[in-house]
């Protein structure tokens, strides 16, 4: 199992001056993100470079590799203070022999120190509630950095940049749970106190800090109320993993392409059915065909997982139901026993496990098995790619300019049509086997 090289340290954040000020000032003792302990606060800001290109020949180099240097360095500061609940570095993991490579991972302290679920499990848009834990509730030592695009368009770096409380600046932070080296939460817009819900401008957040990266062993996932998220503040999760996932292996299917240049495929081949967005002219195509479709999945109480991989390049969406089976009963008490909540690095192929006997044990057969039953039958995924492909369809009808109404509501209906007899196509000759 390949390992990411632990690097030195290149900043800290940890003003010591400023928390003892901030003590003997007030606050609430916690050196928090929330409004008794933020004013005066500071923390390192940087700030990419806004581009609406995928990729730029004239693109300048960044001071400094932003995940290795940055990003890496700031996380082994935070071990270095003992501000984890757990050696994540001690677990043990190996890859399932298998075509797919699986990989699985011992975990027994996430499981026995990772915080509770705090809300209902049957809705995915559910409201945000200050007084259960959020991440304005994290102290200010768990926070990485500001993460905010360049107002010059150009990548810049400030060791210690006063937080802009009126902004709300979105922030990198530490998982304390963490499941793999170097994780944490992207948490956009912090203080607008956001429910755990995608939107346009949050998903931009996120692929910009995948292209940021451009290191393939560096992915952003989210999970939906519903589909295993355990916090109902808006945030992703990221961390290196130097080895492909398996659903980055299987292979797909073109589906169709939409305005912008993105294409939309199907996976093949894999136990759990789902999406695969690629292409664009630009990142914000690419960005709003996701998104899209992710606010359609809200809206209609679908929980889902996405996985952005290959540097921001490929994204993933993964309509699910597995809560909906454990509710309903239909999970056997053999895949219930292990514990497993299959959020999306789960799904992905990365199997947390919080037993010893299930790390023992762990084959592809029984990771498959597991995975067929976070997925949507055949039947019911197709139904949902429809919902999905008419709702980017009218979004897309909806920013076009200069059509009428009749023209719009015309060229709608076309779109829908077929992107249906596509759907249609692709079902009929590409079954997916469990």
């Amino acid at each position: 199992m390949l390992r990411i090289k632990r690097v030195p340290t290149v900043l800290s954040n940890y003003q010591k001056e400023e928390a003892e000020e901030a003590g003997a000032a007030g606050g609430c003792g916690r050196n928090c993100m929330r409004d008794c302990c933020l004013p005066g606060a500071k923390l390192p800001l940087y700030a990419f470079r806004n581009s609406d290109k995928v990729e730029s020949s004239d693109k300048k180099e960044p001071p400094f590799a932003f995940l290795d240097s940055l990003l890496l360095g700031e996380w082994e500061d935070r071990v270095e203070r003992g501000l984890f609940r757990y050696d994540v570095t001690a677990c043990e993991t190996k890859v399932i022999p298998g075509d797919y490579g699986f990989v699985a991972q011992l975990n027994e302290g996430r499981h026995l120190k990772k915080r509770p679920t705090e809300f209902r499990v049957d809705k995915v848009l559910q409201p945000f509630d200050g007084s259960k834990f959020n991440f304005t509730k994290v102290g200010q030592e768990e926070v990485l950095f500001q993460f905010e695009s360049s107002e010059d368009d150009e990548v810049k770096f400030y060791p210690n940049a006063p937080i802009n409380v009126e902004r709300s600046p979105s922030v990198v932070a530490i998982n304390v749970s963490p499941i793999e080296y170097g994780h944490v939460l992207l948490i956009p817009r912090i203080l607008e106190c956001l429910p755990q819900r995608i939107d346009h401008k949050s998903f931009l957040l996120a692929l910009h800090m995948a292209i940021e990266a451009k290191n393939p062993y560096f992915r952003l996932g989210y999970n939906s109320l519903g589909a295993f998220a355990t916090i109902n503040h808006l945030h992703f999760q990221a961390y290196y993993l130097a080895v492909p996932f398996p659903i980055e292996k299987a292979p797909t299917r073109k589906i169709t392409e939409f305005k912008g240049g993105v294409v939309i495929s199907e996976i093949l081949k894999y136990p759990v059915r789902g999406l695969v967005f690629e292409g664009g002219y630009s990142v914000e195509d690419l960005s709003n065909a996701v998104s899209d479709s992710c606010i359609c999945l809200q809206d209609n109480n679908i929980p889902y997982n996405v996985l952005i991989s290959d540097s921001g390049r490929r994204v993933f969406l993964l309509p699910q139901c597995y809560a909906e089976k454990q509710a309903l009963g239909e999970v056997s008490s053999e895949l219930l026993d292990t514990q497993v909540n299959p959020a999306v690095w789960e799904i992905s192929g990365h199997m947390v496990l919080k037993r010893k006997e299930d790390y023992n044990g762990a084959s592809q057969e029984k990771a498959w098995r597991l995975l067929a039953e976070v997925s949507l039958s055949q039947e019911r995924f197709q139904e949902v790619i429809v919902i999905i492909f008419e709702a980017i369809t009218c979004a897309v009808i909806s920013e076009s300019e200069g059509l009428g109404e009749e023209e719009e509501e015309e060229r709608d209906v076309e779109d829908v049509d077929e992107v249906r007899d596509g759907i249609m196509v692709v079902a009929q000759e590409c079954l997916v086997q469990h």
